[in-house]
């Protein structure tokens, strides 16, 4: 099983989450392990990030692979617990 890892950019709002939803896509299709998601840029979110994440894991599980969520800024964190 090979894991693969999709680094975010600085900014993930509504903007960047399309392109970033059909990277995260092609991702899940790809590998066959862990999904790593690499956070540890991210200075610009919203509640669309959190969206981008939930659906990067339900893909990820529906495919059989396990998802993680590295380095995600406080900002972040405090908005997930949020939802």
């Amino acid at each position: 099983m090979a894991d693969s890892t999709l680094k975010l950019p600085a900014s993930v709002t509504i903007d960047e989450t399309a392109a970033l939803a059909a990277q995260l896509q092609a991702q899940v299709r790809a590998g066959s392990g862990l999904l790593q998601v690499d956070a540890s840029a991210v200075v610009a979110s919203d509640s669309s990030t959190i969206a981008l994440l939930l659906e990067a894991r339900r893909q990820a599980e529906a495919a059989g692979r396990g998802f993680e969520v590295r380095g995600a800024p406080a900002k972040l964190v405090d908005l997930a617990r949020l939802y």
